[in-house]
């Protein structure tokens, strides 16, 4: 986490001067050197860096240098709206990805596998802004029957905030999660297709055939549990690839996320939010990690044999 977040404070040094574009480009050598100091930039870089690692141990990264307002209070007000939307594509992603790769795998010579297996190329394939606007076009310009930008109307939970308790925000949550889980649709739905042919060639599958067992029994009771075994390693990864990476369909739908917020602050140079934001997208990826390792250790019981060498 350090150290993500010295190369974020290093490579936003060189993003651009906040002072310039908070004064404009006619400000007064003194108005210059007036707010450099009240911002602390005057400092020399190791002095900046050591006062945000003080701040951010105690949640606080300063005021942003574009809206004078602190940015944990930014981010926070930011953060529901992107988890919202990335954990309704991963469910989406997850609740197609799973049964469509295993029907790809059980029929793999028929017309609907190989249907789903070119479609699922065209997703892999089209960036995530082409396939937003293509579905803002058809559902929204075309059929008008879905919004093409916002969040709609939300639900307080506290300092929580949540669409998925209004119909509106239903609406307009559609289109950007299906963008958003294309991608991760197509590729759980090919990774659970190549790992369960995988699990079908083994011997213990065999020996299940050999025992009588019916069909039914072999593919969800044994292949499919041993499928789903990378696939929640690759999954849990992707979950922290779609907060880290819903940059883009948050900018073409204008949804009030954090990643439309770092836009933002690149456009104005504002460093604080920016160094605030790749801190918490690495420390989400950090959990992420974690907990998938700790799920793969429960889960898949060669892990819990034994030390090697052991017995």
């Amino acid at each position: 986490m350090v150290t993500v977040a010295f190369i974020a404070f290093v490579l936003f040094q060189y993003v651009g001067d906040p002072v310039v574009f908070l004064l404009g480009q006619d400000a007064r050598p003194d108005q210059i050197k007036e707010l450099r100091e009240a911002l602390g930039l005057d400092q020399p870089f190791f002095v900046q860096f050591w006062h945000f690692l003080q701040n951010a141990l105690q949640g606080e990264f300063g005021l942003s240098l574009r809206q004078g307002a602190k940015v944990s209070r930014l981010i926070a007000e930011r953060f529901p709206a992107t988890m919202e939307l990335a954990l309704v594509a991963a469910t989406l992603a997850l609740c197609l990805g799973i049964p469509l790769g295993v029907y790809a795998a059980l029929r793999r010579g028929s017309f609907g596998s190989q249907l789903f297996m070119t479609v699922s190329l065209l997703g892999v394939s089209l960036p995530t802004f082409l396939i937003g606007i293509l579905l803002i076009l058809i559902f929204s310009v075309w059929l008008g029957w879905l919004p093409s930008f916002g969040r709609g109307d939300v639900v307080k939970l506290g300092w929580w905030s949540s669409g998925l308790f209004t119909v509106q925000g239903w609406q307009h949550i559609v289109l950007p999660a299906v963008t958003l889980a294309i991608f991760q649709l197509t590729l759980i739905m090919r990774l659970v297709r190549a790992e369960m042919l995988e699990v079908l060639r083994t011997d213990y599958i065999k020996f299940a055939r050999a025992r009588g067992l019916p069909n039914r029994a072999i593919y969800f009771g044994h292949a499919l549990k041993n499928t789903l075994v990378p696939v929640m390693t690759i999954t849990g990864l992707q979950l922290g690839g779609l907060i880290a990476f819903a940059i883009i369909t948050e900018t073409v739908f204008q949804w009030p996320g954090m990643g439309l917020l770092f836009i933002q602050a690149v456009t104005f140079a504002d460093i604080p939010v920016m160094a605030a934001y790749l801190c918490l997208i690495a420390l989400i990826f950090v959990i992420i990690n974690l907990v998938v390792d700790l799920l793969y250790f429960a889960v898949d019981p060669r892990m819990r044999v034994g030390k090697p060498g052991g017995h």
